[in-house]
């Protein structure tokens, strides 16, 4: 078959792929990497109670502040041990290599759905896909600002769907104590029964909580009862780069819409269309179109969901092109994530913190939520009409 002589260069696409990216990268030592060199130059602020103290300087907008849980900067202090260049380096290949384990994931759930054994084909399809999402907008800038997206989606998703209760609730609680926002994924837990998992994941954050307050008890108490909630300090709420329904409707609005009646309502919806998705997943037993429903309601209503934090976008379009053949809404999302829609609306901001904008770019401006809420709305109707791709 054509596909399966097309796969046979699969590694070498791959090769290309990376090497191809390393060259727009040009020197290491030329590498920006802002949000690692958050990670690498202010975690060790956590041994002298300052983690949250001492900022690092950006002077293009505003200072850098560390602005995850105090057990996360305990994970980076041994990247912190390690020269800037070679932090970069070694940062880049450990998300490139979960990238790939992302994409592995994904293709081995749709593969156990179509009751097809994960073989080499499936393994050569993981090397083209990854090939081609390393060009995808959150992938790039996940990787130019060295965040640590691609390393938690993986380990998150990876947790989510393993068979034995404890370690699918351990790792999604360690996720939630490096970064807030995998929280969401206990719905998963609660949505499938798996009340095990639920309560394990509690008892993982919970140590990763403890061990906070252990390596220093000043910076703990500061995080989780001072600065939690501050979405201002982690960045500008109305920049286009925020991809949440209060971005969105803050752009739309013309202010910060918070904790308000446009924003309680679209959470409403949100809602409404997520436990409807999330049930016809669970009655069809398909458990990647689950987390990504769980997932995308959770990017939905944080206040803030940076576009490069839309990773699950990926598996999302794996789930469309190979199981449910609706290529149509596939194709939306690879335009969506595959232009640089993003970063031309960047470019036309006076500034990342003023909120009005043109009605225009105001509504291109939710181009991530509304295909999110549009997703949602239509994953009921995709599980009935379960028409499945057998080569692409």
């Amino acid at each position: 078959m054509i596909e399966e002589r097309a796969l046979r260069f699969a590694p070498l696409l791959l090769v290309l792929s990376v090497c191809a990216y390393a060259w727009t990268l040009g020197n290491p030592a030329d590498w920006q990497m802002i949000d690692l060199k958050v990670y690498w130059s202010l975690a060790p602020n956590l041994l002298t109670d300052q983690l949250y103290s001492i900022t690092m300087p950006f002077t293009a907008d505003f200072p850098l502040p560390f602005t995850y849980p105090p057990f996360a900067a305990m994970v980076f202090l041994p990247l912190s041990a390690l020269p800037w260049t070679v932090a970069r380096v070694v940062w880049l290949a450990l998300s490139l290599v979960c990238l790939w384990w992302l994409v592995r994931t994904a293709l081995k759930l749709v593969a156990a759905r179509l009751e097809q054994p994960f073989d080499v084909t499936w393994t050569r399809r993981a090397l083209v896909w990854t090939a081609l999402f390393l060009w995808a907008e959150p992938v790039r800038k996940t990787l130019d600002f060295g965040q640590v997206n691609l390393v938690l989606v993986a380990g998150v998703f990876a947790a989510m769907v393993a068979t034995r209760q404890p370690v699918a609730g351990l790792g999604v609680g360690v996720g939630a104590g490096l970064k807030l926002t995998p929280a969401i994924s206990a719905l998963y837990f609660l949505a499938t029964r798996r009340f095990a998992a639920a309560a394990w994941s509690v008892a993982g954050f919970a140590v990763t909580v403890a061990l906070g307050f252990l390596a220093s008890a000043p910076d703990s108490w500061r995080y989780w009862f001072e600065l939690l909630g501050a979405a201002d300090r982690v960045g500008p709420v109305g920049s286009v780069i925020n991809q949440s329904l209060r971005g969105a409707l803050s752009r739309s609005l013309g202010h910060d819409v918070g904790m308000s009646w446009p924003w309680l309502l679209a959470v409403a919806v949100s809602a409404g269309l997520t436990a409807l998705a999330l049930r016809a997943a669970v009655q069809a037993s398909d458990t990647l179109v689950a987390v990504v429903v769980v997932q995308l309601f959770g990017l939905l209503i944080s206040p803030i969901s940076w576009s490069h934090h839309w990773l699950w976008v990926l598996p999302l379009v794996l789930w469309l092109v190979h199981d449910r053949r609706s290529l149509v809404l596939a194709y939306v999302w690879a335009v969506a994530i595959g232009s640089d829609l993003i970063t031309f609306l960047i470019d036309r901001q006076p500034s990342i913190w003023e909120i009005p904008r043109p009605w225009p770019l105001a509504a291109l401006g939710w181009v991530y939520p509304a295909l999110a809420l549009l997703t949602l709305a239509v994953v009921p109707k995709l599980l009935r009409e379960r028409t499945p791709l057998r080569t692409i």
